[in-house]
């Protein structure tokens, strides 16, 4: 439609999208501002103002006019469990952005009371204590009085998860139930049970315990992962990269979003890794995918990048920082095996690595790989996490042609992290701007949705600020970055993981249309509002995936959550960030609501004269 002048009038060349009158930050410092962009195919045409797009537009060019709203590349997350996460979102219950435990049991026992019998009310991941008012996990007592009949399971990172009476019962726990290795099953004085299971530091026990609830099957898996998606959308995620993770087999759990791609059905971009799932049996399975794929075997839509984030299940170090750092046995042997078999053969992959440690002796296998001239040779290579990862590694790694990829989950976990190991450690977990400082390629990411929130603005807020969800400030000025570096780690340096940084990640001609409109302008918006940043329109591909406020109804319809009773259904993903003036004035009326209870109490036992409903002003009060 004709907005601001810009009358149709091109024909054969005409754009399919134009966004114009918004403040455009390409991240491409040849031309770093503009007002409007022209897309065509999917692809930029023109990055400019009102005079440049002008005759690009046709009688059916949409055209957005974005209200002086800032413009930015859309958000690529370098470390999501997206497929997993999609397979699994709408049975699970979501605690993300929510802020006191006293609503998070409110909604568990509201969807107790929706769930049908067989199924589970599983809170999985994204929510920590350090976000929580109350700064604690809900007890074994408050989810059976919320949920008496139904099972329920509360995971708590990677840490511990809670389950109530009817979820012992339906995963089998009883008093004869061994703890498995590198997990414990909390028991009363009388040996039962009690419904807490802890990672002793292994997550398995954790992961295994929820892998007995009811999935998905069919169609819903598709739905379900498409709604995910869409929720990405919402926060200007238009690409992640897969990470794998435990329980995620190939290719049996790959075949969803397989399926959506051929049907074009995806609305993020999606480059994946492979994960062996057995241990003993890494090699085999390596052998086997190195004999059918190649990395970036694809589209610019769903494409392998390599293997990981573990190649041995031997070398992984569990990242429970409420536990000591894990002793791993002998495993670089079987390590090398991995890694010298995908260098010959062109794959490269990631690596879970959270101490520097196991860092040391990863970098000590490659080293004597690199002597064989197996390292550098153009593989893409990359440690994830690295909280603890020394100089002197870093130095290791560039030379060895590493990346690395950071996640924020120090936002959920940096109180353990500080108990544990001093504030001196915490300012530096991970070191980000030594990282930067070797010229370093440093993506950016999450780890949601187990660990951290999906949320990518919680993470960018991190980066910037240094403060977790509870608002402590861990990481002094010195290791933190400008609101530009963090951004440029969740846009371009995810695109440059994946051998993509020529066409993603920046806003320019011949690059892909992917941008979002944002809700506030994440370069002027008060630090502590980062995080509540939402996207209004999303665009991927020059298809506009997501839309809401003053854009709303532009994006692509959607089938309706199923099932029905979907956690999903009733109460979105993450409890939408407010702005400040409204969770001020909530806070006021929460604050007034307690005063009137408290009043009421003191009332009912004489403690104050007139009756418990009587309004009190202590201004007027003799």
């Amino acid at each position: 439609m004709p907005v601001g002048g810009l009358v149709p009038q091109a024909t054969d060349d005409a754009a399919e999208l134009v966004v114009r009158n918004a403040r455009i930050h390409t991240g491409d410092p040849d031309r770093p501002q503009a007002e409007a962009i022209a897309v065509r195919s999917g692809v930029i045409t023109v990055v400019g103002d009102d005079k440049d797009v002008a005759p690009h537009v046709g009688a059916a060019t949409k055209v957005v006019d974005a209200l002086g709203r800032r413009v930015v590349p859309g958000l690529n997350d370098a470390h999501l469990h997206v497929i997993r996460g999609g397979l699994n979102y709408v049975l699970e219950l979501r605690w993300d952005g929510v802020s006191t435990l006293r609503q998070g049991l409110a909604m568990l026992r509201e969807q107790a009371a929706r769930t049908p019998k067989g199924q589970w009310v599983r809170v999985v991941g994204g929510w920590s204590v350090e976000q929580f008012a109350e700064r604690r996990m809900p007890t074994v007592a408050e989810l059976n009085a919320a949920a008496p009949d139904t099972p329920v399971f509360v995971l708590h990172l990677y840490q511990a998860a809670v389950l109530n009476r009817a979820a012992l019962r339906a995963a089998g726990f009883g008093r004869d139930t061994p703890d498995p290795k590198g997990g414990q099953i909390v028991r009363g004085r009388d040996g039962e049970p009690t419904g807490m299971l802890l990672a002793a530091p292994s997550a398995l026990i954790l992961y295994s315990t929820l892998a007995k609830a009811p999935v998905l099957e069919g169609e819903d898996k598709k739905l379900s992962t498409r709604h995910f998606l869409r929720e990405l959308n919402r926060f200007g995620l238009t690409s992640a990269i897969d990470a794998a993770g435990g329980f995620q087999n190939f290719p049996d759990n790959y075949s969803t979003v397989v399926e959506l791609a051929r049907a074009g059905q995806l609305s993020l971009r999606i480059a994946y890794h492979l994960f062996p799932q057995t241990p003993g049996q890494e090699i085999a399975d390596l052998t086997r995918w190195i004999e059918t794929a190649r990395p970036e075997d694809g589209d610019e839509w769903l494409r392998l990048n390599g293997a990981g984030e573990n190649l041995t299940w031997a070398a992984a170090d569990f990242e429970n920082f409420n536990q000591p750092r894990p002793e791993l046995d002998g495993y670089e042997a079987e390590f090398e095996k991995a890694v010298r078999l995908l260098m010959e053969n062109g794959w490269g992959f990631r690596l879970h690595a959270t101490y520097d440690e196991t860092i040391r002796r990863d970098l000590a296998v490659f080293e004597k790989l690199a002597a064989e001239g197996l390292f550098p040779v153009g593989n893409r290579w990359l440690f994830d996490h690295a909280e603890t990862v020394s100089p002197e590694s870093l130095d290791r790694v560039a030379a060895l042609g590493g990346a690395m990829s950071v996640q924020n989950r120090l936002s959920f976990q940096g109180e353990a992290f500080l108990r544990r190991y001093g504030p001196g450690r915490a300012a530096d977990a991970p070191p980000v701007r030594a990282m930067l400082e070797r010229g370093l390629t440093v993506a950016a990411g999450t780890d949601a949705t187990r660990v951290s929130t999906y949320n990518p603005w919680v993470a960018l807020h991190w980066l910037v600020s240094g403060r977790n969800v509870g608002g402590l400030a861990l990481r002094p000025p010195g290791n933190r970055v400008d609101r530009h570096t963090a951004l440029r780690m969740f846009t371009r340096a995810g695109a440059e993981l994946t051998g993509e940084e020529d066409v993603k990640g920046v806003l320019r001609p011949g690059c892909y249309a992917d941008l979002a409109v944002l809700s506030d302008d994440y370069f002027t918006v008060p630090e502590p509002e980062i995080a509540h940043i939402e996207s209004l329109l999303t665009v991927t591909g020059g298809r506009i995936v997501y839309s809401a406020a003053e854009f709303e109804g532009l994006d692509e319809v959607l089938p309706p959550v199923s099932p029905a009773w979907s956690p999903v259904a009733r109460f979105g993903g993450y409890q939408t960030s407010r702005h400040a003036g409204v969770r001020q004035a909530e806070s006021l009326g929460e604050a007034v609501a307690e005063a009137a209870q408290h009043r009421t109490w003191r009332v009912s036992r004489g403690l104050l004269p007139g009756t418990a409903d009587a309004p009190f002003d202590p201004c007027f009060s003799l």
